[in-house]
């Protein structure tokens, strides 16, 4: 029998660890930031989770390092059998959960089943697990679903659920007149295809998405097969990164001929985006991201359509 925490009269609050930073944002969507007890170092939205114990980290410090390094860290790792992210013993003890929301998606993004696995030995297995593993927009909404159900909040997740999935359609019913070859790149150095959830945002933006297929994960791909597709829009959104660090990573890129030869790149439509918020985790603000893309992608179309400021911008090849 599945367990449900509400939290009801009488009732204790439940206590929630969340491993996952998606997760974190939907908890506090559905009113439950108070029940937050734990989370991890990338658990930064809302600004109320980075008060939260930090229960998870990294076994590496990636702001102080290239993207090319931390690509050779994180192989370094994987071929060793070493952990990408610790777990804090003592401050998962002092914040005894209930419930851990934690993710089956990808070992390098998040905290994957290992870390799971020790958080309960840890806690003497006491608490419940919720495992999300979503793979595109539909998958991220069923999650959202999953967690309201989780804990008790099912008439919340539905509102919620309607309102992201209105403005989806909104999206989807846009009037382009064509629909541009548009590639995804979600690490610089070496590049990455951007798979999962990212392809059908590109479709539903109405652009023809390159290289990575929806609902797959991310893979190295080199610079012959984005010319291969000859994207007419490229948008770079490293992995938890934003604007300004994506600039930086791309600096790269500077003199380099295929580069400076694809079309995107001499026509001036490449951008970069705010991916750390709107594109790498399966939260309510990938929502966001859709609309972010729209934007890119057909800017007159989406015209009436509101992003945050910021949230992309235009990458000249003189940056």
């Amino acid at each position: 029998m599945q367990h449900v925490f509400n939290g009801g009269p009488g009732m204790n609050p439940m206590r929630i660890v969340s491993f996952l930073p998606s997760a974190t944002e939907t908890l506090y969507e559905l009113g439950l930031g108070g029940s937050v007890v734990g989370v991890t170092h990338e658990c930064k939205y809302p600004a109320a989770a980075r008060r939260k114990p930090q229960v998870i980290r990294p076994s590496f410090d990636p702001a102080k390092m290239t993207g090319r390094q931390i690509d050779g860290k994180i192989v370094e790792l994987l071929d060793a059998g070493r952990d990408i992210y610790i777990v804090d013993d003592e401050l998962l003890k002092k914040a005894d959960p209930d419930l851990i929301v934690s993710q089956g998606l990808c070992e390098v993004c998040s905290p994957f089943t290992k870390e799971t696995s020790r958080a309960v030995s840890v806690l003497g297995g006491k608490p419940d697990v919720l495992v999300l593993d979503p793979h595109d927009l539909d998958d991220i909404l069923v999650s959202i679903m999953d967690v309201a159900e989780k804990v008790g909040r099912v008439k919340e997740g539905r509102k919620l659920v309607a309102s992201l999935q209105k403005r989806i359609d909104a999206v989807r019913m846009m009037k382009a007149k064509s629909r541009p070859r548009v590639m995804c790149i979600e690490w610089v150095d070496p590049f990455f295809t951007a798979g999962h959830w990212v392809p059908q945002m590109v479709e539903y933006a109405g652009g023809v998405n390159g290289a990575s297929v929806a609902g797959e994960q991310s893979r190295r791909m080199d610079i012959d097969e984005v010319a291969r597709f000859d994207p007419e829009i490229i948008i770079m959104m490293p992995c938890g990164f934003g604007v300004k660090r994506t600039m930086e990573e791309m600096k790269v890129l500077k003199g380099n001929k295929k580069w400076e030869s694809l079309r995107a790149v001499k026509k001036g439509d490449v951008y970069a985006v705010e991916s750390g918020a709107y594109f790498s985790k399966p939260s309510p603000r990938t929502i966001i991201g859709l609309e972010i893309m729209a934007k890119i992608v057909h800017p007159e179309a989406a015209r009436k359509i509101k992003v945050p400021k910021g949230s992309y911008k235009k990458v000249r090849q003189s940056q």
